[in-house]
């Protein structure tokens, strides 16, 4: 007898799969998405392996499969095994990174009356009227009958009335949350000529129905009838006598959703590429054609012509058959990514990112797995499109932590994920930056990576150099008496750039217009309630927001603690430099790029157009506008401070400023006006500022590289860190402890060596909606099967590959 091994959706399956008889007649194959019992429901799962031998001995018979049928690839199955094995990870959400949009749905409860004869049975008036609406066959769910009943007088009459077996209560999944969408199509069924003849024979007669026919037929014999009634108005009656004189027909066709793309543009460079490039070329589609999974890093300065690098191995792949993936680090950097790519490429590409509507991601989804694209963009979810025949994966600025889930397990990295995809399915892997991560170069260095290079900056003037950075020690400015944002080199050469009708970028990496609130009178800072962190002071919506949990309070009159009344705003963020910025240069036309800003759909989008587009001087950003933006007539980039990150109790502190600085520095001198930077600092001589000001990557990485294999921190070990939260602190704290001894019990029973233990510790953000946070770190070089082996509660969030210790 055939069993299945399935993976459950629901919090209690873990990591695990279970075992399930297959009905007589029933044939699954692994990766199919199907029905099961699980406790008192029936829930979604996904087979992970077919045998004659059941894995647990107490099995039940799966309900069915899922319709319509979804069935994910071999390959798919396998990654989707691994993400679950290697960071620890519930195994369902892990292979569940592969359905369509909409598609998880969680069961509900459903009552049927019983037919028992009421009898003795005491009723109120409510559960008699409750057991009145209900029908002995179909079924009335839980959510109706709250309506209906209000929410807790529906859940006590439910209880009284199964506790006297009057009613029953079964489960089922809830409605689909998406589907295709359909629209009135119009056709002719008549040849147009003919139609045309029909059309001049009732003008006399029926003008209308003779202007709608002749507009159908010149609209080649096929339209909507949304687009009709936008060109005549109200039409369900002529569409209806024309239907009735069989001169055209109305059916329900599906109508694709389609998210806006920005239009085709010409490409800035030209297609030639430079004998750098032509090499990098080469190398990647000899890995396309080898389909072996080969991983390269190509590693070229700001404005080197990566993405033609991009475009190039991209068509080489699709003539070959094979699709494209191209992963971003945010959905604001698709805007310019798509333009180039649909340029080239046009009607091929597909984007998919959580901005989108879900029935526009589930039609983008549609659309890949029917093969109407070849190519996707977008975000790091984008990387589980259904492509069946990947031939290349390109991950831009693949140094950037937004690669990295942190919200909602699987806390998984997309450059992990995308190695272990290209292995499994022969695709190139194209990682590009101008300042790699540390341990992707560290594995180019050793061989894991091929390493290509280009080392020249392209522009229209020829081997233009990298834009001079002007350094600035922000406490000499104070010593002579400048309390100004603005360095008084800063503030000359922005004078200057505007008065030679360059763009300006001020790059400040913290929004809000305060860093925090603090009473003058008895010191108290204003922080959240959930949380415990300061709060930040958000002038524009004049609000104190939490940039964690992002809690929203009212801006208090007086101190909540002393009642004084000397609040003060302490601080600078990006609406702070906003304001100080349109003081100092009343002139200048001012955006400002942050999430504050970019809330809507498209509205990254639109600033960033408005920007290229010289509807602005000066664009104000956190760290979006440091990212791979291209625009010409940026002639001068100014870093207000850049030490914002510097401090953070965290390891990477000193590379990811050095990579925002080298980054942010980048968007200057790209067109007709030759770059320059300037760089604001109170720590000017600590050695990744002083690396980025000298655009020195392989310095940089030497003394990083030293640093981290003096603490034993990656590339030479692994880390995870393990969390306990808890509404006590106290208790959190104990757990914690305890955590800690487990961990230390098993390492020493089982012989482990290698392994270290840091902590217990608060977390750098020690209480996140209203729970205490207490983490212990593990370090070692085999973390992931140490552990695997201890059982641990599934309470306890575990991060394998985290971004920092923070």
């Amino acid at each position: 007898m055939p069993y299945a091994e399935v993976s459950v959706n629901s919090p209690a399956a873990g990591r695990s799969a279970y075992s399930y008889e297959l009905p007589a007649g029933l044939t699954v194959r692994p990766g199919q998405a199907v029905l099961v019992p699980f406790g008192p429901r029936v829930l979604q799962g996904i087979v992970v392996e077919v045998s004659e031998t059941p894995r647990f001995d107490d099995t039940r018979q799966l309900s069915g499969i899922i319709d319509p049928p979804l069935c994910l690839t071999p390959q798919q199955l396998t990654v989707g095994m691994w993400i679950s094995r290697h960071y620890l990870a519930p195994l369902f959400p892990s292979l569940a990174l592969w359905l369509p949009p909409g598609f998880e749905r969680s069961a509900e409860s459903v009552f049927t009356r019983s037919g028992l004869d009421i009898g003795e049975i005491p009723l109120s008036d409510l559960e008699s009227n409750f057991l009145a609406t209900l029908d002995t066959r179909v079924p009335t769910d839980q959510k109706t009958l709250e309506k209906r009943f209000g929410k807790v007088a529906a859940q006590k009459a439910i209880r009284h009335l199964l506790g006297h077996g009057l009613i029953e209560r079964r489960y089922r999944l809830q409605a689909i949350k998406v589907k295709p969408r359909l629209e009135k199509i119009a056709h002719l069924r008549i040849d147009t000529e003919k139609a045309q003849q029909a059309a001049a024979g009732l003008l006399k007669r029926s003008p209308k129905q003779s202007a709608v026919l002749r507009f159908l037929a010149n609209s080649r014999g096929r339209l909507s009838v949304t687009e009709i009634r936008r060109e005549f108005g109200e039409v369900n009656a002529i569409l209806s006598a024309l239907v009735n004189k069989k001169l055209i027909e109305i059916s329900m066709e599906e109508s694709r959703r389609n998210p806006r793309l920005p239009a085709a543009v010409e490409l800035p460079m030209a297609h030639t590429l430079t004998p750098a490039q032509s090499a990098a070329v080469s190398v990647v589609t000899a890995g396309i054609d080898e389909a072996k999974g080969e991983a390269f890093l190509l590693h070229g300065v700001t404005g080197s012509g990566k993405t033609e690098v991009y475009l190039h191995a991209a068509n080489y792949a699709l003539k070959q058959g094979k699709q494209v993936v191209v992963l971003v680090p945010e959905i604001s950097l698709t805007h310019q990514i798509i333009e180039r790519f649909t340029a080239r490429f046009p009607g091929r590409v597909a984007v998919l990112h959580s901005k989108l509507s879900l029935g526009e991601r589930f039609d983008q989804w549609r659309g890949i797995a029917e093969g109407d694209y070849d190519i996707v963009i977008g975000p790091r979810s984008a990387l589980f499109a259904p492509f069946t025949n990947p031939g290349l994966i390109v991950i831009d600025e693949e140094h950037e932590w937004a690669y990295k889930q942190q919200d909602t397990p699987p806390l998984y990295h997309a450059r992990e994920v995308a190695r272990r995809l290209a292995l499994e399915t022969g695709a190139a892997l194209l990682l590009g930056s101008a300042t790699p991560d540390i341990e992707t170069y560290n594995k180019a260095e050793r061989g894991e990576y091929r390493l290509l290079e280009l080392p020249d900056r392209l522009t229209p003037h020829p081997s233009a150099p990298l834009p001079p950075v002007t350094l600035i020690d922000m406490r000499d400015e104070l010593k002579s008496g400048n309390l100004s944002i603005f360095s008084r080199k800063l503030k000359a050469e922005m004078e200057s750039a505007l008065k030679n009708g360059e763009q300006v970028i001020l790059f400040f990496n913290r929004r809000g217009g305060a860093t925090f609130i603090q009473c003058r009178d008895c010191g108290e800072v204003l922080k959240c309630r959930h949380c415990r962190l300061p709060l930040g002071f958000h002038p524009v919506e004049n609000r104190l927001v939490c940039h964690h949990c992002n809690a929203q309070y009212r801006v208090p009159t007086v101190c909540p603690v002393c009642k004084g009344s000397r609040i003060k705003f302490i601080g600078l963020g990006t609406q702070k430099l906003e304001e100080e910025t349109k003081k100092e240069f009343s002139g200048a036309r001012v955006l400002r790029w942050d999430s504050d800003a970019a809330r809507g759909k498209d509205s990254g989008y639109q600033i960033f157009d408005d920007f290229r587009a010289g509807k602005a001087d000066i664009l104000i950003g956190t760290q979006v506008v440091a990212r791979g933006l291209d625009l010409p007539r940026v002639g001068l980039v100014g870093v207000i401070n850049a030490d914002t990150a510097l401090n953070l109790p965290d390891f990477r502190a000193g590379e990811r400023t050095f990579q925002l600085l080298l980054q942010v520095a980048g968007r200057a001198g790209r067109g007709e006006f030759p770059g320059r930077v300037v760089v604001q600092s109170y720590q000017p001589s600590h050695y990744a500022i002083a690396a980025a000001v000298a655009h020195d990557f392989k310095t940089f990485y030497q003394k990083e590289l030293e640093y981290r294999k003096i603490l034993g921190y990656p590339p030479f070990n692994k880390l995870a860190v393990l969390t306990v939260q808890h509404l006590n602190e106290a208790d959190g704290l104990q757990l914690a402890h305890d955590l800690k001894k487990t961990l230390e019990l098993e390492r020493d029973s089982t012989g482990v060596s290698g392994i270290e233990f840091i902590g217990p510790a608060p977390a750098f953000i020690p209480r996140r909606r209203g729970k205490y946070r207490w983490q212990v770190i593990v370090k070692g070089r085999n973390i992931v099967e140490f552990l695997s082996k201890t059982n641990l509660s599934s309470s306890i969030g575990v991060d394998i590959d985290p971004l920092g210790l923070d």
